[in-house]
């Protein structure tokens, strides 16, 4: 069984996005507003993909490639 990461980083969002490492910093940090969670808390890559309206499959996909 291939282990599949499910924590999402700036960095990530800035590939898939093709934002600059801030705005994808922001994106993160509202993300983690609008899910109530606190700073040190981790946003998935489901709560990533349901936010942006990207599906999950296509996140997973392009992070399996990008590692």
């Amino acid at each position: 069984m291939k282990l599949r990461r499910i924590c999402i980083y700036p960095k990530d969002i800035q590939r898939i996005t093709g934002r600059s490492e801030r705005h994808s910093r922001r994106l993160l940090k509202e993300i983690k507003v609008h899910l109530g969670k606190s700073s040190h808390q981790l946003v998935t890559t489901g709560e990533f993909a349901q936010y942006t309206g990207i599906d999950e499959d296509l996140v997973n996909e392009y992070l399996q490639e990008a590692t």
